[in-house]
């Protein structure tokens, strides 16, 4: 029987094994780089007159984030860097086409990214289109009139952060026929409401004479499914003062003047009465004359 040998390694295979160590080692250490990342989640797009925010969750530990938007025929593009920001703001990108449907993600990635060379975790947005989708903001009374029983009632529309030519546009400038108002209004003294609608900014009603009377108004896109309506304005109210009318200032002044002539004519018959008894009554007493 023989004795057996020890096996000896041909060096290609040490080098083989060597590799093959140094490679898991690598694995192992990007590995251990992204503990503690975690996936952006509960991405929510909130946008008000085209003012566009994505928020999400969670609050980052041990990693930073980085917001990429495109819309659908568009590159990727970064916005706030490395962030440890729950919200990026992306009026700057959605202003440039309000109509275009845009698509966001968030990536996390370790905070000591300059070691750290895999791909990022990501979460992507849901589809966000402005223009049907942007909350109308709370519309602003320019100015108000009553006279006699015509209300006159004017909406400013407000600004928005879409710009052309350096100029930002009006909610009317971007929206169009598109957008509508609604006047709610109601007598001071009572709660019992009235609506009136235009597609312009003036609105023009009648109204009871000497009453005053509150209102409100709302923007409204009734071509929308969703966000159709924005809050109400503050309330405002006219203030009618409660004075007499002209018809009875007449009526007034003629029973006025009727009393003062009825008055001068009978202080002027009793004043002739009185003269010609007088006279009566000389003639009475005086002596009777001598021929």
């Amino acid at each position: 029987m023989t004795a057996s040998r020890p096996r000896v390694l041909c060096p290609e295979a040490a080098v083989s094994r060597t590799l093959l160590l140094g490679w898991v080692l690598v694995q192992v250490a990007a590995a251990s780089g992204t503990t503690g990342v975690v996936a952006a989640y509960n991405l929510t797009w909130k946008s008000t007159n085209f003012k566009t925010i994505l928020e999400w969750e969670p609050k980052p530990i041990n990693h930073v984030y980085t917001v990429q938007i495109s819309h659908r025929l568009g590159n990727w593009k970064s916005k706030c860097y490395s962030t440890t920001d729950t919200e990026c703001d992306l009026t700057d990108e959605i202003v440039k086409d309000v109509k275009q449907t845009y698509s966001a993600r968030v990536l996390s990635q370790p905070a000591n990214a300059t070691s750290y060379t895999g791909e990022p975790l990501y979460t992507n947005s849901p589809d966000f289109t402005p223009y049907l989708e942007t909350n109308l903001g709370q519309p602003t009374i320019q100015s108000f009139k009553q006279a006699d029983t015509k209300l006159n009632v004017t909406v400013q529309d407000a600004r928005t952060l879409v710009r052309v030519n350096g100029t930002f546009l009006s909610l009317r400038d971007v929206f169009g026929k598109d957008l509508s108002y609604t006047l709610y209004y109601w007598k001071a003294s009572s709660t019992g409401k009235k609506t009136a609608k235009t597609n312009t900014n003036e609105f023009l009603i009648d109204v009871d004479k000497g009453e005053n009377y509150c209102f409100n108004v709302q923007a409204v896109i009734p071509s929308r499914r969703a966000n159709q309506k924005s809050p109400e304005s503050p309330t405002e109210c006219t203030s009618q003062k409660k004075g007499v009318s002209k018809d009875v200032f007449f009526i007034i002044g003629a029973v006025v003047l009727v009393v003062i002539t009825f008055i001068a004519t009978l202080s002027l018959s009793l004043y002739k009465c009185r003269k010609a008894r007088a006279r009566r009554s000389g003639k009475k007493n005086a002596p009777f004359g001598v021929a």
